[in-house]
């Protein structure tokens, strides 16, 4: 990849796309790796993508949860992948919750958390992926301009496809279909 050329992103969903949701994950003991993300990450990272989580985390505005607890955890997630040469180039979340805080541009289906990364990080939206369980991710990653894979299987992939998403089983699959394809 030359100098000139605008680096590309791998969004990642975190809950049900890195780790097991088990709804309002925020401490390490509550934190369970998905099967083959950790390898997978390293794949797409030597790759030449940059890795990037984005997710929504209504817990902070329903009080479940501090901002020091989510940053403690994003922590402890850093030093566990950098044992395997992995390295998460930013976390961003949406601490919102619209019925509580009311509307914000940054919870997914919005796509201000992609975008804010975009412009801090100079990333190509065009040549990047949002890689998520849920469509509101692939709705986030088609609107910031990106590729978008839907993970998982259930009611929602129809939608997804609908709207171009590409479907797969989990983040291996999906860093299987990506690695596949020309740069």
């Amino acid at each position: 990849m030359s100098a000139l050329k605008a680096k590309r992103a791998i969004f990642l969903d975190r809950d049900g796309t890195l780790n097991l949701d088990t709804g309002y994950v925020h401490s390490r003991e509550a934190w369970v790796w998905l099967p083959g993300v950790q390898k997978a990450l390293w794949r797409l990272a030597r790759a030449g993508f940059l890795l990037i989580v984005v997710s929504n985390q209504s817990g902070l505005a329903r009080k479940f949860f501090s901002e020091n607890d989510l940053q403690k955890l994003e922590a402890w997630v850093d030093c566990e992948l950098a044992k395997s040469g992995v390295v998460i180039t930013a976390w961003y979340h949406c601490p919102h919750l619209p019925e509580i805080t009311g509307p914000c541009s940054c919870r997914k289906p919005a796509c201000g958390m992609l975008l804010t990364a975009a412009k801090e990080h100079g990333l190509d939206l065009a040549a990047s992926w949002m890689l998520g369980d849920k469509l509101s991710d692939v709705q986030a990653g088609l609107a910031a301009g990106c590729h978008s894979i839907k993970l998982g299987h259930n009611h929602e992939d129809h939608a997804a496809q609908t709207l171009g998403a590409v479907l797969a089983a989990d983040l291996p699959e999906a860093c299987e279909i990506i690695l596949q394809l020309p740069d």
